[in-house]
């Protein structure tokens, strides 16, 4: 009888308690150590080292089951257990958006969700859905960040935020602002991508912490720390087009006294093209070298002790097809040559002390010897920087001081800089966060610095964050920003071309007034789709703004301070969503304003979009390993500068797109071939135009005739009046190409 009751018993418990078991994977491979466990209850395992998890005493009916890991999104399943034994697999993806920590938005590491200032950040991960060759071109899929090209010989550019022209953006390299000036226009295109470990962009001023420039906004590239970098890596890549980027690094321990990471990026694109049939080079050929190390010492009680150094040096030239070096600087062809050569030196110290305190500092020294067509442009740059930060908190309060010093050099051979420019601004800011309740953060700042040529200048900021639920978020900023000018540094077109430069009075500092409305929203759906919704709606006034004007004389670029004022407004939305099966997909869309108002005239400002729009689309086959990505922007019509009214281009840009597509196979020893179409639409700025460059075959302006006025003449050779001009540009003249790459990653 006893055996019947324990048969019984037994039958009873294993119809009404089953088995679940299954894996744990992220792309592909097994995640050991995973949580696995049942929504509302207690019952959960962990995954063991190949993956596997089982959980027994599951009763009958609809569970949800949930797998989650640090640093990964959790996902979920709903299930109808109904057998002894059911399988369920998970496959966990990396956590890319509210859970990342940033530091750009107030010099401290938080949480972005935490974080009052809103940050968007982007991972490698992002970056290699469409493989460049520089951060330049990889920020094309940003939405309201736009890499300008400023120049159809020698294709040199900036960075727009929000509209705003690039000497308004701020590029830190690990959080120093050794990218500006000379370098903004000239060395962004010597990072490695494979050194960065994620790209924060704050939009908006924030000269309040990083004083001068950060007007429009600033990006900062974060390089991987040593200790978290794989052993080897290497990433390269050729395209139809000639183009070869090679990509290196690997780390080592140096004994018990630091780890150090060293990289390397050579880029050689020597094949001349002239696909629009100007006789100009449709893209510039380049030879460019970057080796980056980065140093991590290890201190008692964990200090922090880093030190990093890069060194970049580039040979750029585009012209006449038939130029070489032999006509550098004459007037029998015409080409741009420019040779740069600059280093960087970044640190960051911890003060052996009780208190937390930061030096940080970094000093970069640019040497640019160039000619554009037979007129020379031989500049140097030293910028040295240094700031002193006490991180406190008290009670609700989270405190930051600072003290900061840049030392600024600039000379170079134009009439403009009769004597070198050397100036030291002394600084010092303040901003404290405050704990209000668990749903509502104040952010008060303020910064003073003095600049011996403009005196004084104070920079207060403020920030809201109030977060009602765990997965909403409502930031709004207010804020002050200035820009001295250093007009030759970050003004292309004044360089290049025969229009005349003239600079009316003397240029006063550019001061801007911000506000800036952020919402940001996280959807789980109960079928594991997880979507992100990023809204900004945000307004900047500046007053004293330069302007370039191209529109009161065709012949001349004229350089002051505005008479009136300059505003940019607008509205972005970013969606980025997980979908499920493999399938991830991002869409942004800026609307934006941007305008002048001059004696009660309101201006369009030029080569400014109305609107933009970015996207990109992966999907992943787990079975094969085979994940494609296509990507793409789209661009709105912006004002061109035209000279005069026979000029037959056109005054304003098409709306244009620049579209690609990559397929990427992976093996299961970290070696990843890829392959794809960059700009498959075959999109070209010529198109629609009887050319780009005006006058390309008389450069250097020999058969232009002018009136007593200096005004250009309509003749049988010239119909249109115009001069020699490349200033005419809006987009890249590169066509569609294939490319074809490998990566691989020693962990």
């Amino acid at each position: 009888m006893r055996y019947v009751i324990l048969f019984l018993t037994l039958s009873i418990f294993q119809a009404g308690a089953q088995q679940l078991s299954g894996k744990v994977l992220t792309e592909g491979d097994p995640m050991p150590y995973a949580n696995v466990y049942i929504k509302g209850t207690s019952i959960g395992t962990t995954t063991d080292e190949n993956g596997n998890y089982n959980i027994t005493s599951l009763k009958k009916g609809n569970h949800t089951i949930i797998a989650s890991f640090m640093g990964y999104k959790k996902q979920s399943k709903i299930i109808n257990i109904t057998n002894n034994n059911t399988v369920l697999n998970f496959n966990l993806q990396e956590s890319e958006s509210l859970e990342q920590i940033v530091v750009t938005g107030t010099l401290k590491a938080v949480s972005r969700l935490e974080s009052p200032v809103p940050v968007e950040v982007y991972s490698p991960t992002f970056f290699k859905k469409n493989p460049t060759p520089n951060i330049f071109e990889a920020l094309q899929n940003v939405n309201g960040v736009r890499p300008q090209l400023n120049c159809n010989v020698c294709n040199t550019g900036d960075i727009h935020i929000n509209g705003l022209e690039g000497p308004y953006t701020l590029v830190l390299i690990d959080g120093m602002p050794i990218v500006s000036g000379l370098s903004t226009v000239y060395g962004l295109s010597g990072i490695p991508n494979s050194l960065i470990e994620q790209v924060e962009v704050v939009k908006g001023p924030a000269s309040s912490l990083y004083g001068s420039e950060a007007v429009g906004g600033l990006i900062n590239i974060i390089t991987k720390l040593p200790e978290n970098a794989p052993l080897f890596f290497v990433d390269n890549f050729v395209s139809g087009w000639g183009e070869a980027n090679f990509d290196l690094g690997f780390k080592s321990s140096v004994g018990k006294i630091a780890d150090v990471l060293v990289g390397a990026n050579y880029f050689k694109y020597s094949n001349a093209i002239d696909n629009n049939n100007d006789n100009f080079t449709d893209v510039t050929l380049q030879d460019r070298i970057s080796i980056f190390q980065k140093w991590n010492f290890k201190r008692k009680q964990n200090r922090l002790f880093s030190l990093a150094g890069r060194y970049f040096y580039e040979d750029r030239w585009g012209g006449e097809m038939q130029w070489d070096k032999k006509y550098r600087g004459g007037d029998a062809v015409y080409g741009e040559s420019i040779y740069t050569s600059r280093y960087e030196i970044i640190g960051n110290y911890q003060l052996p002390i009780s208190e937390l305190v930061n030096f940080q500092f970094s000093y970069s020294d640019h040497d640019q010897n160039s000619y554009y067509g037979n007129m020379p442009y031989m500049a140097q740059q030293r910028i040295g920087f240094g700031q002193l930060i006490w991180d406190k908190k008290l009670d609700h309060h989270d405190l930051l001081f600072g003290l900061a010093a840049r030392y600024n050099f600039y000379n170079d051979n134009t009439p403009a800089t009769l004597k070198p420019d050397e100036v030291t601004i002394p600084s010092i800011f303040v901003q404290d966060e405050i704990q209000l309740s668990e749903k509502h953060h104040l952010l008060l700042g303020a910064r003073y610095d003095y600049d011996s040529r403009h005196g004084s200048i104070f920079t207060p900021r403020i920030a809201y964050r109030f977060k009602p639920t765990n997965n909403d978020i409502i930031r709004l900023n207010a804020g002050t920003g200035f820009r001295v000018v250093n007009l030759f540094t970050e003004e292309h077109a004044a360089l290049t071309g025969s229009r005349d430069v003239i600079i009316k009075g003397t240029l006063d500092p550019e001061q801007s007034y911000n506000i800036n409305l952020n919402y940001l929203k996280k959807i789980y759906t109960k079928g594991g789709q997880i979507f992100t919704v990023d809204a900004s709606a945000w307004y900047t006034y500046f007053t004293n703004a330069i302007i370039p004007d191209y529109d009161t004389n065709p012949n001349q670029i004229i350089y002051e301070n505005l008479d009136g004022s300059s505003v940019t407004k607008g509205l972005s939305l970013n969606v980025d969503a997980v979908l499920g099966s493999g399938i991830k997909a991002s869409a942004g869309a800026t609307f934006q304003d941007v305008s002048q108002k001059e004696n009660g005239v309101k201006t369009r400002q030029i080569l400014t979009e109305r609107f933009t729009g970015v996207w990109s689309v992966s999907y992943k086959h787990y079975p094969s390993n085979l994940t494609l990505d296509y990507t793409g922007n789209l661009y709105g019509p912006m004002r061109l500068p035209t000279l005069g009214e026979l000029d037959p281009r056109s005054e304003e840009s098409p709306t244009w797109s620049i579209q690609n597509i990559q397929l990427t196979y992976e093996t299961d020893a970290n070696l990843q071939f890829y392959v794809g179409v960059k700009n498959i639409l075959d999109w070209t700025p010529n198109k629609g135009n009887p050319f780009i460059i005006a006058r390309s075959h008389d450069p250097f302006d020999k058969n232009v005739e002018f009136d007593t006025a200096g005004n250009v003449q309509a003749t049988p050779d010239n119909p249109y009046a115009l001069t020699f001009d490349p200033s005419y540009v809006y987009g890249p003249n590169q066509g569609r190409r294939i490319f074809i790459g490998l990566r691989y990653t020693l962990k």
